[in-house]
């Protein structure tokens, strides 16, 4: 742990320049007086650091001295601040590890790319959930993940949206995929590979065995199948209607001029389009299939009768 600390108090100084024995026992969240024996370490092991006394004083490194990695190129540095995700890092555990790993980064690169990898965190933020919803609760997030790491199975308490609702499955953890905020577990298991949302397991077992992922199996390339067949088996049906320009970039229909325009949409089911559909108010009207035709044009009818009301009171 101590190793750890020197390293970071040494990138901290490299990262920064002169540093109190305040600000950093408040970075290294231990005593000034652990910062004192630290010094003293580092200065005993050759590193070239002083301190200054007085109220602008404070350590830093000699001039031009610096622990670097190499090989970076700008691009690749732009991509590695831009790409970190520092709350789903906490979620699986692996706050302080980013952390340290930005700071390293930081370390590694030369003054000029630096202050751009600086000016991208300032300018560009990635905040994945959506809006309108809690966060979701994931209590076995940080066990999963280590058993996707160590490859070993677990046993999954799982609750489903059919019957029987809550079940219990032995399953090999091939990888954790954070989406729109939400986490899933793509998984083997009895009946193949399957997804599980993390919030809705409610117990879990092991680690287990360890296991082998199945020879050619990319987790990429399966999420990319899963999605596409997940979109297949939830638009079943299809609604002919006709939208204004308005209605056809809303509901993301190409080809749409300045007048209406005719097309085929996608539906998941009856019930599912009445409420999509009826958001995009008179930008649209629905030709076919008829039963979702009447339901619409009865709902309209109920809303209108019902504003008229009121208006006569």
């Amino acid at each position: 742990m101590r190793a750890s600390r020197l390293v970071t108090l040494l990138l901290l100084l490299q990262n920064r320049g002169r540093m109190t024995a305040e600000q950093l026992a408040e970075e290294l969240e231990v005593s000034v007086r652990t910062v004192y024996r630290d010094v003293q370490a580092l200065a005993a092991a050759g590193i070239p650091l002083y301190g200054d006394a007085g109220h602008a004083g404070g350590y830093r490194l000699v001039d031009g001295y610096r622990t670097r990695l190499t090989g970076l190129t700008a691009d690749e540095a732009q991509a590695a601040f831009l790409a970190a995700l520092p709350g789903a890092a906490a979620e699986l555990g692996l706050g302080e590890a980013l952390a340290a790993a930005r700071l390293k980064l930081q370390a590694a690169l030369p003054a000029q790319l630096r202050e751009h990898a600086g000016r991208i965190q300032e300018r560009f933020l990635l905040d994945a959930p959506g809006w309108y919803g809690d966060a979701d609760d994931t209590p076995h997030l940080a066990a999963v993940a280590a058993a996707v790491w160590a490859r070993r199975a677990v046993v999954l308490r799982y609750r489903r949206w059919r019957a029987p609702e809550e079940i219990e499955r032995r399953v090999e953890p091939y990888g954790l995929v954070l989406k729109a905020g939400r986490w899933y577990l793509v998984a083997g298991g009895p009946s193949g590979i399957r997804t599980y949302r993390i919030d809705q397991i409610i117990g879990l077992r092991g680690p287990e065995e360890e296991f082998a992922v199945p020879d050619g199996f990319d987790l990429g390339t399966y999420w990319t199948g899963y999605l596409k067949d997940f979109q297949a088996r939830l638009h079943t049906g299809q609604a002919l209607v006709r939208l204004t320009r308005e209605g056809a970039r809303l509901l993301g229909v190409a080809g749409a001029g300045d007048g209406w325009t005719e097309a085929l949409v996608p539906i998941e089911s009856i019930d599912h389009a009445h409420g999509e559909f009826l958001r995009l108010g008179t930008d649209i009207e629905v030709i076919a299939p008829a039963g979702l035709r009447d339901r619409i044009a009865e709902t309209v009818r109920t809303l209108a009768a019902r504003y008229e009301a009121r208006s006569r009171r």
